[in-house]
């Protein structure tokens, strides 16, 4: 009874967390979805594209440590994690905004604008990563994930499938604008629903129980787990890394497909990824409540399985469907985006309790730090690779691309024998 009521009990808290996570699901589909497709208007080779794409993984890589650990040692009137989030959360914000102006100015504007932007959006993220598990239980992260990703989906939502169809309204002749200090509004408003609402210095969480949660350098964590006679940790890790190459390895160009192969408008081209954000709000919960009843790597391979299939299904029809209308080609490839959405919530939603599973008190931060490295590491390998395939064999490479990394990733999975509920009752 009492973990009911415990549940509850931080339930209203999560939801309100959720508001930061809510900026990051806003912003990240826009622009991986028209930066794209300014950076085009500038420069010929998609492989470069990609490479300039990367360089918010890059930024991440450093700055979410950084900001992390620093907040850690920060202690004011509102808190450790708000006085970041207050301050960082605005100027990504007002930088988000500005990226379309400056795609009108020159290359050289947007690039500084995309850098200025990543500085704050990075810095941004750790703290406000930082303040769920500042403020819930550590046996109920795993339901307030559950709820923070559905925020996330939500606002994948409002910025793909509503605020996207502004970029197809003028202003002063000019399209390709509204959507984004459209977005950089609602961020305002969300950073101020999250300080508002949110009082940081009022949680009941033990704060020695928070510290005692080590984060160790990468470089030991790797070894640590290299180290370890069973292998089915450095498996998962793996195959995240191949499985986050092909998803980020899309991600930048989805858009530019839609547009390119598909012929929409660039308001359109942002249903896309809307798709994979509706099922991604959809079935955030239910995943978890799959992989229960089936287990997770089960779950996990099967989810994997149909990726590959349905990536293989996005290839086939930009050859089958190539004398079809539009309209057709169209319905096909948001089905397709949709299912996809369903089997990849699944994936990213598993694949975490499995590593957290494995770990013991001492270890969690160690897995948890190189969980984000091989995912962070796979977004800064992928756009540039996929970028030159689509150099060298046209759009439709892509998908096979991602399927492959998908199929390394099934093959890896199948060496892993641990990381399922029950392994904790061992």
């Amino acid at each position: 009874m009492s973990e009911k009521k415990s549940l509850k009990g931080y339930y209203l808290t999560t939801f309100l967390i959720g508001f930061g996570f809510f900026t990051m699901g806003l912003m990240d589909p826009l622009y991986d979805t028209y930066v794209p497709i300014f950076l085009g208007k500038y420069i010929k080779y998609e492989s470069l594209v990609g490479l300039i794409m990367t360089l918010d993984n890059i930024l991440a890589i450093f700055l979410i440590p950084i900001f992390s650990t620093w907040s850690d040692r920060v202690d004011t009137k509102i808190g450790r994690r708000m006085p970041f989030i207050v301050t960082l959360l605005p100027l990504t914000a007002f930088a988000f905004g500005l990226i379309p102006f400056a795609a009108l100015n020159s290359l050289f504007a947007l690039i500084s604008a995309i850098f200025l932007l990543n500085i704050f959006k990075q810095a941004s993220r750790g703290p406000v990563v930082a303040l769920m598990p500042d403020m819930v239980p550590g046996d109920l992260r795993s339901e307030a994930n559950g709820v923070i990703n559905t925020m996330g989906g939500i606002a994948t939502i409002l910025g793909t499938v509503l605020l996207a169809q502004l970029m197809n309204v003028k202003i002063n002749g000019q399209n390709n604008i509204l959507a984004f200090p459209v977005a950089s509004v609602f961020v305002i408003i969300a950073t101020i629903i999250l300080f508002t609402c949110v009082k940081e210095k009022n949680s009941t969480v033990d704060r020695g129980s928070i510290e005692k949660e080590e984060k160790e350098p990468i470089i030991k964590s790797l070894k640590a787990v290299v180290g370890e006679e069973n292998k089915s940790a450095l498996r998962i890790l793996l195959s995240l890394f191949c499985w986050f190459i092909g998803y980020q390895g899309v991600v930048p160009f989805v858009g530019k497909y839609s547009v390119v192969e598909l012929g929409v408008s660039t308001g359109t081209a942002g249903l896309a990824a809307g798709m994979v954000g509706i099922a991604y709000a959809i079935f955030a919960m239910p995943s978890g409540k799959v992989a229960h009843k089936l287990g997770r790597k089960k779950t996990i391979r099967t989810c994997l399985l149909a990726l590959i299939i349905i990536l293989s299904l996005v290839f086939a029809q930009s050859f089958i469907l190539r004398g079809a209308p539009q309209k057709v080609r169209l319905i096909v490839f948001w089905a397709c985006l949709f299912c996809f959405g369903i089997f990849w919530v699944s994936v990213v939603t598993n694949s975490f309790p499995m590593l957290w599973q494995m770990s013991t008190y001492k270890t969690v931060g160690i897995y948890t730090g190189l969980y984000y490295f091989f995912s962070q590491l796979a977004s800064i390998v992928a756009p540039p690779i996929s970028g030159a395939c689509i150099d060298l064999f046209g759009y439709p490479a892509l998908f096979l691309f991602a399927a492959f990394f998908m199929l390394l990733a099934f093959i890896i999975m199948r060496g892993v024998d641990k990381g399922e509920p029950e392994d904790l009752e061992k």
